[in-house]
């Protein structure tokens, strides 16, 4: 586990993610929004602006994440 542990955060989508590689999420954290990269699972592909909620965190910057329900 990370010293901040962003697992179930909702972000916005920056950078499409496909479901081949990496994208960017935006997430508000220490005050301030910061961007990390992010990756799906399975054949799941986000689209610029889309939610995602993390679903675990990989890397200090790196997360994996899901569509969110918002």
């Amino acid at each position: 586990m990370m010293d901040d542990d962003l697992t179930g955060m909702v972000g916005r989508v920056s950078v499409p993610i496909p479901t081949d590689g990496s994208g960017e999420i935006i997430l508000s954290v220490r005050g301030g929004s910061e961007a990390f990269t992010a990756y799906t699972q399975g054949n799941e592909a986000l689209t610029k602006n889309a939610h995602a909620v993390v679903v675990e965190q990989t890397g200090p910057r790196t997360v994996l994440v899901t569509a969110s329900g918002y």
